[in-house]
């Protein structure tokens, strides 16, 4: 997995921004709240624009996204992302559709291009609501993408003799509902500001922005997935490692684990945007290491 060298450096790192910019305002506005990491390498940049009914008025969100990754110090590259703004063209519907995903390979990139070129594809053909949103529907669609995509990467990784797998965390938004899904130790955070009655506000006026941990790491050292791995027959050294290996417990491929232990079953949560949700960052592990000091920049850049 992607590892910070130290504390104020990444070593490798992969992340996707979803900024949103919500407000009772006509399209044309050209407000942004975007925090950029890279500039975008098309001459449009990516973004999706969504109107959704609250309390007898309409309520105007723009999503904006970019990616970057940097491998630091390692040899190649093990880490995918996807930016699909506009993720429903295959399979169109009244339901507008934008999709972000990071994959955080390990032992080779190829699970995290395979699961990065099929996983949404998986997802939308199992389901994925396109007209009416239903909540049960969509996660049960996800859940299954999920299961596809894995069954599928391994029979590939079983022909082709390589072993690789890759963490993963998604975010799928369907109107105005959020849906996040994640597999290892990628997680996501979302940048949220506190309620606007005044009573947080800071000694400037300001409202305060707090960051919200929307995912739950997959590790074999934490009891829950230690006791599930034990039951399928896998061991954890007392290094926190599933067979002295392998840190994470859930991952795309990683085909010589699979029978003790490894699976690629996702947490699968949903939330309702606010007025008061700023952005989503996506990232893998390397970039969690400096999370303080990476997240307060973004903040107060």
């Amino acid at each position: 997995m992607a590892e910070s060298s130290d504390s104020t450096s990444l070593d490798k790192e992969s992340v996707s921004t979803t900024a949103n910019n919500k407000r009772e305002a006509h399209p044309d506005s050209s407000d942004s709240v975007t925090k950029k990491l890279r500039s975008s390498d098309t001459h449009e940049e990516p973004k999706t624009e969504i109107t959704v009914p609250k309390n007898g008025c309409e309520l105007y969100f723009e999503i904006e996204a970019d990616a970057a990754e940097d491998k630091g110090s390692r040899h190649t590259m093990e880490d995918a992302s996807v930016v699909l703004p506009d993720a429903g063209l295959e399979f169109p519907g009244k339901l507008r559709c934008a999709h972000f995903a990071i994959y955080d390979g390990h032992g080779g990139r190829l699970a995290a291009e395979y699961a990065r070129k099929h996983l949404h594809d998986n997802v939308l053909s199992a389901g994925l609501p396109r007209e009416l949103l239903d909540i049960k529907a969509a996660k049960k669609a996800i859940l299954e993408g999920f299961r596809r995509t894995d069954e599928s990467l391994l029979q590939e990784s079983t022909k082709g003799g390589w072993q690789d797998g890759a963490a993963a965390v998604c975010v799928w938004v369907l109107g105005s509902k959020v849906f996040v899904a994640n597999i290892g130790d990628a997680k996501a955070i979302l940048a949220r500001s506190s309620p606007s009655d005044g009573s947080n506000n800071t000694s400037d006026g300001s409202t305060p922005i707090k960051a919200i941990v929307l995912t739950r790491e997959h590790k074999a050292i934490y009891p829950q997935e230690r006791a599930r791995i034990q039951k399928s027959g896998g061991s954890v050294s007392s290094n926190g490692r599933l067979q002295a290996r392998l840190e994470v417990s859930r991952a795309f491929g990683d085909r010589q684990f699979k029978k003790v232990g490894v699976i690629a079953t996702p947490d699968v949560h949903s939330f309702d945007l606010t007025e008061r949700d700023h952005f989503i960052i996506l990232g893998c592990d390397g970039l969690w290491g400096v999370s303080l000091f990476f997240f307060s920049y973004l903040l107060f850049l």
